[in-house]
């Protein structure tokens, strides 16, 4: 049956247009285009340390004009200025500040075109061009849904902004929420549009005063509840509308139909069996025995994966390490310490400067560019939904230092890098993440690497170059391994056998940063040179 219930327009186009009233804020209209999928929430923040007094104007746009709202600006602005990074880590910042900055833009221009001054406003012309966009402000937002179903929040949690490790806390107004459902509604995600206009009809009903309009955000939800099968509570949305607006259209509609339909399924409801019982009970026997990578994944990146035995963490040591000999670490060895055991994953400590870190960072961050993936029809690189970060490729021969970090790397780890991969540094904002894939080609992607000739890729060398406030571990849903970023560390890893056959094992992941920023860069080193320094063995799994 062809679905006849009447359903609240989405938004369109790619223009906004606000209206402002007497003392209760504004009535907008917001339409945004078809979004990629990639956040570009790190974007933004690179920019806010040369723009803070323009971009944070803007985003306390919507205050109104008092005594206090002035100091309200400095607070803010002082704050935004001492920790840019640090306040814009905070996922609920990021995403108020673009919507601020993309919606209602058009409010702000047609205030300061008001403003004779020439410069002012040739000045914020051209910086209109790195404001945030629909893109933006789309990808923030399902960077948030992201976050919120990786960690288990609810929406009360996010909307108020207590999440762990906060420096800068901020909330969602009724309003925020309310665009938030929008975004999911328009990604035909009822899940999460039913939950955000729920939080935003529950902070309008304790008092918050917005101007979200009720009418709205019920019309938006009762069609988001029925779109789930919930007709009982559809309905009772529909007559809440009702009551507000007797004269709604579509509610009036959409509850003569809702009244149907329910009068069908109580005669259907007669003439079922037990079967139905039955297959229930089935099917949650099936869901406790199976457990899919996806909520292996999540578990790990809450912290909740599996533990070792005490058998097994015996096998776990920390020690000092001189790279086999090697004259250079044999004063000087390195710490290194055991993260797991099959797959051998180990740390090593101190082992990249702040002041290397500062240098690469500053080498990468003109280049950094949405990451890719290679696509195993086609051999080429491509971006992808499932990876959101920016990433960016240094050589030897540019800098001093990636020189020396690179031989470093191939000190410790005995293996050639003259055919490894240039050093590619990656940053994850808000929301960033990489989900569980292998860093090695597998027997059918014959062609991942053919391109480079230098065969696939044996082993893996991560630095991590910052802290992370919340979330952002290394996570292995194989076999429930989790390498949380530590500053100044890098991980080390083989992703093949001395063999040459692939180690399924080591599928990893990058959990979602829930708050503030991750740096890392890493070196793939590859097949050909290791030849005498890992020789190959009688066995494929040895």
């Amino acid at each position: 049956m062809r679905d006849r219930v009447g359903r609240a327009d989405a938004p369109r186009g790619s223009s906004s247009s606000c209206k402002r009233l007497p003392a209760s804020g504004r009535a907008c209209r917001f339409s945004s285009g078809t979004p990629d999928p990639a956040t570009r929430g790190t974007q933004l923040r690179d920019r806010v340390p040369s723009r803070l007094q323009i971009l944070y104007l803007l985003y306390c746009w919507g205050l109104e004009f008092s005594v206090g709202w002035a100091e309200k600006l400095d607070q803010l602005t002082d704050t935004a200025t001492k920790d840019p990074e640090g306040f814009l880590g905070h996922p609920v910042n990021a995403f108020k500040l673009m919507k601020r900055l993309n919606t209602e833009w058009g409010e702000l221009e047609s205030l300061v075109l008001k403003d004779m001054s020439d410069g002012f406003i040739s000045n914020m012309t051209i910086q209109r061009q790195f404001f945030p966009n629909d893109e933006d402000q789309t990808g923030a937002a399902k960077a948030l849904l992201r976050l919120q179903d990786t960690y288990n929040l609810d929406t009360d949690t996010l909307s108020r902004g207590n999440l762990p490790g906060v420096k800068h806390k901020s909330f969602l107004t009724a309003e925020d929420c309310f665009e938030l459902g929008k975004i999911a509604y328009t990604e035909a995600d009822y899940y999460h549009t039913e939950l955000w206009m729920e939080q935003a009809l529950k902070q309008l009903d304790e008092g918050e005063v917005s101007s979200a309009d009720k009418v709205y955000i019920l019309d938006y939800l009762s069609y988001a509840v029925y779109q789930q099968g919930d007709l009982g509570k559809a309905m009772a949305l529909t007559r809440r509308l009702l009551e507000l607006d007797p004269e709604h259209q579509r509610a009036n509609g959409n509850m003569k139909y809702f009244e149907y339909i329910m009068a069908k399924e109580k005669e259907a409801n007669k003439s079922s069996t037990d079967s139905e019982d039955q297959q229930e009970k089935e099917t949650e026997v099936k869901k406790k025995d199976y457990l899919p990578e996806r909520r292996k994944y999540e578990m790990l990146c809450r912290g909740e994966g599996l533990k070792m035995t005490p058998r097994r963490q015996k096998r776990l040591f920390c020690r000092y390490y001189d790279g086999n000999r090697n004259p250079r670490y044999i004063l000087g060895p390195v710490k290194q310490e055991d993260e797991w055991d099959k797959p051998r994953i180990v740390r090593f400590l101190d082992i990249i400067s702040d002041e290397e870190i500062e240098t690469v960072k500053e080498l990468a961050k003109p280049r950094l560019s949405r990451a890719t993936v290679h696509d195993p029809e086609t051999g080429k690189l491509t971006t992808a939904h499932y990876r959101v970060s920016k990433s960016a490729w240094l050589s030897g021969y540019e800098s001093p230092v990636v020189s020396r970090i690179n031989t470093r790397i191939q000190d410790l780890t005995g293996l050639d890098v003259s055919t490894a991969e240039e050093l590619q540094v990656a940053n994850y904002g808000v929301g960033g993440q990489y989900e569980p894939h292998f860093d090695f080609g597998r027997k059918d992607e014959p062609d991942a690497f053919k391109e480079l000739g230098t065969g696939n890729r044996i082993a893996t060398w991560l630095f991590y170059m910052s802290d992370v406030s919340a979330g952002g571990a290394t996570v292995f849903p194989e076999v429930g391994a989790s390498v949380w970023p530590k500053k100044g560390t890098a991980v080390f890893w083989y992703n093949l056998f001395p063999s040459g056959e692939g180690d399924y094992s080591t599928r990893h992941a990058a959990c979602p940063v829930l708050v503030g920023n991750k740096w890392v860069s890493n070196k793939w080193l590859h097949e050909r040179g290791q030849e005498f320094r890992r020789p190959c063995t009688l066995s494929e799994l040895e």
